[in-house]
């Protein structure tokens, strides 16, 4: 039986040769993402589900050389992708599930997720995971570089109550994941909560 996980790895799979074909106008708005991380030179950054890597650029020039990126995917076709334009110069690549990281507790600074929470199985699970691997104080943002309503319309569907990116959704989620909501953005062309990992 395939599980939900193996879901989402095809669904990615299937279309990582064309991605960057699909969105090739996103990247100032990973760059400005990427600012609300508020990231210094030396830090640790982890890009969770990294797909081709568009958020490692900024990263790394956030962090400078001696600042640690990660890019974690469920995906090998999306890593592979990522390395096919050159992004894995700019941090480590992993295969990896969001909900189950081979990192140690506290080891990140900060954790940029694009794309990501309406992907995941188990989207409690994921934030408990990125809260442990982040030190106290560390941020997160949760990014998209549509709003909800954008998001939607284009995939063909009614934005509805439930959406798990709707902010009295979200934030419950982030809370019981050990997550303060900092900031929420939801327009045509934004879609970001910057949320601030709480003391253990």
């Amino acid at each position: 039986m395939e599980t939900n996980r193996e879901r989402v790895r095809e669904f990615f799979a299937a279309r990582a040769g064309n991605w960057e074909k699909r969105f090739p106008d996103d990247g100032p708005a990973y760059e400005a993402a990427v600012a609300e991380l508020g990231l210094r030179p030396g830090q640790s950054v982890l890009d969770a589900g990294c797909g081709t890597g568009r958020a490692l650029p900024p990263l790394r020039r956030a962090v400078g050389p001696a600042g640690r990126v990660i890019g974690a995917d469920l995906t090998p076709e999306m890593l592979y992708a990522a390395v096919r334009a050159g992004r894995h110069h700019q941090g480590a690549l992993m295969v990896a599930d969001a909900a189950l990281l081979p990192l140690r507790d506290a080891a990140m600074d900060a954790v940029f997720a694009a794309g990501l929470i309406g992907h995941l199985p188990g989207p409690g699970d994921a934030l408990r995971e990125l809260a442990r691997v982040t030190r106290p104080g560390g941020r997160l943002v949760v990014f998209h570089p549509v709003g909800r309503a954008a998001l939607a319309a284009r995939q063909g569907r009614a934005l509805t109550a439930d959406d798990l990116r709707a902010e009295p959704n979200l934030r419950p989620l982030l809370t019981a994941a050990g997550w303060d909501l900092a900031a929420y953005t939801d327009t045509d062309t934004r879609f970001l909560a910057l949320a601030v990992r709480k003391p253990m």
